[in-house]
């Protein structure tokens, strides 16, 4: 019993406490105390645990997860094009929540038309439902292919992150060269350092060459796929509204005077053949192909003809300095402007 005392209990005072209990009670009192003591102490932990639980409730944060501290763990290069991919993912996630929507708001205007007792407004918002739906589909579809181009992006993160240790590397032995020069100048460690340093200029110029060919390309593709699926889901979104304007053309709402009857809805065949031709329009779609080049003559052209007027202008400048040249060019311009007026009088004359 003892044994199981000292095991149980390491507090010495509460130890102390027990033993004057076994020493004063009987055998059988001692052990209902020790367990109305246990059992209080069990009732205290388990009512102090919901008591804090239920006060920690209103106040606990949300939404913490080793996740949200992911982004300030990246490396410095590659940290904000970490935060654009975040982004990404939560628009990826909104277009399809909002493809979801629409498909589940098509669902229940077909459920209701059909209650509505109105033949033609139960097969008309039966078809616009299938409109609706395949709206949502077109959403669904536009947020793969944003998450294709976010996978793109993720090539260009992953170089800036092989490519920051190496830039570290070579400004940390670069900063110990430095401190070493100012502390020993003569010491023959800097050889070594040196050597070291080129060594890691050469690793990271190479590095540096492929995280800017990479930046480039994989920019330029990830962009390119998600205008090309803008465009996509537009063109289809732009069919599928065409087509259900004509749907809803076949609903008659001319109002009628209390206690006349409607026509009878004969428009069910059109209507079917009308989500026929949008099924069509969809499959028979191909994406237009655009040309856009950029010719490097232009650009090369353009900044010619820059400079060469940087150089007249500057020649001028030059050449009025000179007095000669100055009264030459006032005395030319004076001519100039002498014949202007002889031609304007000429021409008005004539």
């Amino acid at each position: 019993l003892l044994e199981s005392v000292m095991t149980s209990w390491r507090d010495p005072l509460q130890l102390v406490v027990i033993l004057s209990i076994i020493v004063t009670t009987p055998l059988k009192g001692f052990l209902e105390g020790m367990l109305s003591l246990a059992r209080n102490r069990s009732l205290s932990i388990r009512s102090n645990h919901r008591r804090n639980g239920s006060q920690n409730a209103s106040t606990k944060r949300t939404g913490f997860s080793f996740n949200s501290l992911r982004g300030n763990v990246q490396p410095e290069l590659s940290r904000k094009l970490y935060r654009i991919i975040k982004s990404e993912n939560n628009l990826i996630t909104a277009h399809e929540t909002a493809g979801r929507e629409r498909i589940s708001i098509a669902t229940q205007l077909s459920e209701w038309g059909e209650q509505t007792n109105d033949a033609a407004v139960s097969d008309v918002s039966d078809k616009v439902g299938v409109i609706l739906s395949e709206l949502g589909e077109q959403e669904d579809q536009y947020a793969h292919s944003l998450d294709d181009a976010r996978g793109v992006l993720k090539h260009i993160r992953n170089t800036e992150k092989s490519v920051q240790p190496s830039r570290d590397g070579k400004d940390k032995i670069a900063d110990e060269i430095a401190r070493l020069k100012m502390k020993e100048p003569q010491s023959a460690r800097l050889v070594v350092l040196e050597q070291e340093l080129v060594r890691a200029e050469a690793e990271n110029l190479v590095a540096e060459a492929q995280l800017t060919n990479i930046t480039r390309q994989k920019l330029k593709e990830a962009y390119e796929a998600e205008f090309a699926a803008t465009i996509e889901r537009a063109e289809k979104q732009i069919i599928l509204a065409k087509h259900g304007r004509r749907l809803l053309q076949l609903l008659d709402d001319s109002p009628v005077v209390p206690g006349d009857m409607r026509p009878a809805y004969h428009h069910a065949q059109q209507a079917r053949q009308i989500l026929n031709d949008a099924e069509d329009d969809l499959r028979d779609w191909r994406p237009e192909q655009d040309d856009f080049t950029v010719d490097p003559s232009d650009s090369m052209s353009n900044s010619k003809g820059k400079q060469s007027v940087v150089h007249d202008d500057d020649a001028n400048i030059v050449t009025s300095s000179v007095p000669g040249n100055r009264t030459v060019q006032e005395s030319d311009d004076a001519s100039v402007v002498s014949n202007g007026t002889r031609q304007s009088e000429a021409v008005a004359a004539h």
